[in-house]
């Protein structure tokens, strides 16, 4: 009797502020797909994450879906409608890409894998970013709070 292959599942599903901290804790890249409960998870890029891993076979790249209305880390992200995909590395975020640009998101997700790729095996500094957007929104808000 042939073996059925066991399926691998493509992303990992955080719906707590428990599993965010143990998915920060994954080592290599984790492309995360922050979305709202009304919203859901993007699926128009299941298929490229799905053709990406086959490709490359890479146990340091992962991928999860990320609830941010039950995750505290995730609360600034809360009332945005815009896809958004957060890139983590050695628990830091590395990189941000707004809606669904297939083209925009396979070549950071590969440039992300290699850069740390060269963290781990050559020592290489991780770069680490803040998500801009968010920052400017904050002052946006500070600055619409002060003229109230």
């Amino acid at each position: 009797m042939a073996s059925k292959k066991k399926e691998i599942k493509l992303q990992v599903t955080i719906n707590n502020q428990e599993l965010w901290e143990e998915m920060l804790g994954f080592k290599g890249l984790i492309v995360v797909d922050v979305y709202q409960g009304w919203c859901g998870p993007c699926r128009t890029v299941v298929n490229l994450f799905r053709k990406i891993r086959n490709e490359l076979g890479d146990d340091l790249l992962h991928f999860a879906v990320a609830e941010v209305d039950s995750i505290d880390a995730l609360e600034n992200y809360r009332g945005k409608c815009e896809p958004t995909f957060l890139f983590y590395a050695g628990g830091e975020l590395v990189a941000v890409v707004r809606g669904a640009n297939a083209p925009l998101l396979q070549k950071t997700i590969l440039d992300q894998l290699e850069a740390e790729r060269k963290v781990l095996e050559q020592g290489a500094e991780r770069v680490v970013i803040k998500d801009e957007a968010l920052s400017k929104e904050r002052e946006d808000a500070t600055i619409i709070q002060a003229e109230e």
